[in-house]
C-alpha cells in the first residue's frame, strides 16, 4: 500500500493555530450556538446508525447541514474536554490535567481545589471584542469556587451547575450540588431541583431548553450577536428525563434522555427559523467524550463501531457525534471526513466573528470555515492527539492511528467490576497494565479497522512509512510543548459547595470542615 508523505508545512504548524480564515461575504458576525452533550456516544444518533432511529431532529439537522464523522474531543473525560473547547488548547497546555500519577484522567469533583486558570482566555472573553453577549446553560465543570465560575471568565449569564448532578447528600459529610442563576445559587440538586433516582424523572432538560429559548429571544429583540453554550447533562449517569419522555424509548431510560435532548435541539432550531435568524446563526452539536460504557446499557450510550468508551483514548472514548448547521452557508446533506476536534470550535468561532485569535499562546484548534462553508473535500492532513492526563497516548494522522501507550484501567479496578471496554477486550490493546509502545507503536488503519482490533504488522513497508510520518509529527509536538501548571492535583473537603454565593438569601449555607488538603487520588 502506498502511503502519502506529509508536507513539511504540516510539521511546521502542528503546534500552532492553523488559520484558514476566509472573510464572510456579508461581513456580519453571526450568532453562535454550541450544543455540548454529556457522555453521549458516536453511535447514539439515528443518522450514525442507531437502529431505534429515535433522534429525528438531530437526523434532520444533519440532513440540513454537515455531518463530521471524524470529529474528536480533546480528552476522554468531561472537565478537560470542556476546558479545551473554551480555550482552544489541549488540557496539558491549559492546566486541566494532573501530575499526581502517570496518565490519569482527572476532573473537577466538589473537593477539587483548582479550576480554570485566570491566565487562560476563554471563547466568550474573545467574543466580547465584537459585542457578543454570552450565556452558558447547563454544566460548567471548570471549577466551582467563586473565582472559577463562568461570569468570572467572560460569560454574561449562566443557568446551571458547576458540577455533575451526583447525590443526594445529607449536607453533613458532603453538600448537594448548587444550581446557579448568574453569580448566585438559587437552590441545590435533589432539594430544590428534583432528580428522582428511582424513576429517572427530572425537569432539568426542560428548564435548560426554556433558558436557552429565552436568551435567544432576548438577544434577537436587542439585535445583539450572541453566543449560547448549551451544555445539557441528562445523558450523564444518573440519567434523567421529564415525565412526558420517560418510558418512550426502546433503549430504556438512557434513550428517554436522548429523545428529550433531541426534542430540545429541534425546538431551538425551529425557534431560529421562526425568528428569521437561522441564516445568521451558526449551530454546532457534539459531545464532551464517548459514551460511558461502564453505565451501559441502562444509563450509558453507544459508541457505534468504535473500541471502548469514556475514560479511554481508544476511538470509543474520544470520537464524537458532530453536526454543523447554518442554512444558506453550509450545504445541505454534506458529510465531511476532515479530522477535527473540539478545540477547532474556538478558532472557528473567532473566524466566523471576524476576530483574530490570541497571538501570545499556542492554540491547538484549526479554523474549519473552508470545510464548513466551501464543503472542501481536500482534507487537511493535521494530527489529532489523544492525551490521558500528562501522557500523549496516541496520535492520528490521516487514516492511521499510532498508540504509544495503551491502558483501559487497572487490574484491581477491573476485578472489582469497573470495565471501560465491556465485551470488547482486545489482547495486547485494551491492556490493564500501562503498556509503553514508544519504540514500536501499535498502528491501526482506521478506515479499514475503525474498531482498532487489527494492528499493522511491523514488518510491512506500510507500517514503516506510516511510523516515519507520525514520528516526525510527534517529535515536533513534544519539542515545542510547554505544559501548563496542573490545576487538578489538590483536593480539600473544606472547598466543597458548603456556602456558595447566594446561600445566605436562601438559608442554605452549610458549615465547612477544617481545611486539610491532600493530593487527589485519580485511579484511572
Amino acid at each position: 500500500m502506498r502511503v502519502v508523505s506529509i508536507p513539511n508545512l504540516v510539521l511546521l504548524s502542528v503546534t500552532i493555530c492553523c488559520s484558514l480564515t476566509e472573510t464572510l461575504s456579508n461581513g456580519t458576525s453571526p450568532n453562535i450556538i454550541i450544543m455540548l452533550m454529556d457522555d453521549m456516544g458516536w453511535g447514539d444518533l439515528g443518522v450514525l446508525g442507531q437502529p431505534s432511529k429515535e433522534t429525528p431532529n438531530l437526523d434532520a439537522m444533519a440532513a440540513q447541514g454537515m455531518l463530521l464523522t471524524n470529529f474528536y474531543t480533546a480528552n476522554p473525560l468531561c472537565s478537560p474536554s470542556r476546558a479545551a473547547l473554551l480555550t482552544g488548547r489541549l488540557p496539558v497546555r491549559n492546566g486541566f490535567y494532573t501530575t499526581n500519577a502517570h496518565a490519569r484522567n482527572a476532573y473537577t469533583p466538589q473537593e477539587i481545589v483548582g479550576g480554570i486558570s485566570k491566565d487562560e482566555i476563554l471563547l466568550p472573553e474573545m467574543l466580547k471584542k465584537k459585542g457578543y453577549v454570552s450565556k452558558i446553560v447547563g454544566k460548567w465543570h471548570l471549577g466551582h469556587r467563586p473565582q472559577y465560575l463562568p461570569l468570572e471568565h467572560g460569560f454574561d449569564e449562566w443557568f446551571g451547575s458547576p458540577n455533575c448532578h451526583f447525590g443526594p447528600y445529607n449536607g453533613s459529610v458532603r453538600p448537594n450540588i448548587p444550581v446557579y442563576n448568574n453569580s448566585e445559587m438559587i437552590g441545590r440538586y435533589f432539594e430544590d431541583f428534583k432528580i428522582d433516582l428511582r424513576t429517572g424523572e427530572s425537569n432539568l432538560t426542560q428548564m435548560y431548553l426554556m433558558e436557552g429559548i429565552d436568551f435567544i429571544r432576548r438577544q434577537t429583540d436587542a439585535k445583539q450577536p450572541f453566543f449560547l453554550y448549551w451544555a445539557a447533562d441528562a445523558t450523564h449517569a444518573p440519567v434523567y428525563a421529564s415525565k412526558s419522555f420517560l418510558g418512550k424509548s426502546q433503549r430504556g431510560r438512557y434513550g428517554d434522555a436522548v429523545m428529550e435532548l433531541d426534542y430540545s435541539v429541534g425546538q431551538i432550531l425551529s425557534l431560529l427559523q421562526g425568528l428569521g435568524i437561522e441564516k445568521n446563526t451558526f449551530v454546532f452539536f457534539t459531545s464532551d467524550n464517548g459514551a460511558a460504557l461502564i453505565s451501559s446499557p441502562h444509563e450509558g450510550g453507544s459508541n457505534g463501531p468504535f473500541l471502548c468508551g469514556k475514560q479511554t483514548t481508544f476511538e470509543g472514548g474520544m470520537r464524537e457525534p458532530a453536526i454543523a448547521w447554518w442554512p444558506g452557508h453550509i450545504k445541505d446533506g454534506t458529510v465531511s471526513l476532515q479530522p477535527a476536534n473540539v478545540m477547532d470550535l474556538f478558532t472557528t468561532s473567532l473566524a466566523l466573528a471576524g476576530i483574530s485569535p490570541p497571538d501570545d499562546r499556542t492554540l491547538d484548534g484549526m479554523d474549519l470555515t473552508p470545510v464548513l462553508l466551501n464543503g472542501s473535500h481536500k482534507l487537511h492532513n493535521r494530527p489529532i492527539f489523544f492525551y490521558r492526563g500528562n501522557e500523549m497516548m496516541a496520535v492520528r494522522l490521516g487514516q492511521y492511528k499510532a498508540h504509544y501507550w495503551t491502558w483501559s484501567n487497572s487490574w484491581e479496578e477491573f476485578q472489582h467490576g469497573i470495565n471501560f471496554c465491556p465485551g470488547q477486550e482486545v489482547p495486547g490493546v485494551t491492556t490493564h497494565d500501562q503498556k509503553e509502545h514508544t519504540l514500536q507503536p501499535l498502528i491501526f488503519h482506521l478506515g479499514q479497522d475503525p474498531g482498532e482490533k487489527y494492528p499493522l504488522s511491523v514488518l510491512t513497508m506500510e507500517y514503516q512509512e506510516v511510523l516515519r510520518n507520525i514520528s516526525a509529527v510527534v517529535q515536533q509536538h513534544q519539542k515545542t510543548l510547554v505544559p501548563g501548571m496542573p490545576q487538578l492535583n489538590m483536593c480539600d473537603l473544606a472547598v466543597m459547595n458548603w456556602a456558595p454565593p447566594g446561600c445566605e438569601k436562601l438559608g442554605k449555607c452549610l458549615k465547612p470542615p477544617k481545611s486539610a488538603p491532600w493530593k487527589c487520588l485519580w485511579p484511572h
